[in-house]
């Protein structure tokens, strides 16, 4: 008897698709990590799960006569963020 899985058909993920997931996932572990951090006593683990790294540039003003605007973003992730990633992506593969 032939596997059901052999004959599964794979669908691929458009680039969109992806990062959805990704920052999904990273805004929803960060989000969670930071409340974990609320909630825990001071210590060692509330020091490592609200500890972020930041990736990023910051603000940049363009000045066009007629037209001005701001561009610049902060990426801020958290350990938590991390796992929400990982999460995020295995959900992802599961849906394939």
């Amino acid at each position: 008897m032939l596997s059901k899985d052999r004959y599964r058909i794979k669908r691929k993920f458009s680039i969109g698709m992806i990062l959805i997931a990704v920052v999904l996932g990273a805004l929803i572990g960060s989000t969670l990590g930071e409340a974990i951090g609320v909630i825990l006593p001071e210590g060692v683990v509330k020091d490592f799960l609200i500890k972020s790294a930041s990736i990023g540039f910051s603000p940049v003003a363009v000045n066009l006569v007629i037209l001005s605007f701001t561009i610049g973003f902060t990426f801020h992730l958290n350990i938590i963020g991390v796992i929400g990633i990982i999460i995020a992506a295995y959900i992802l593969r599961w849906f394939a």
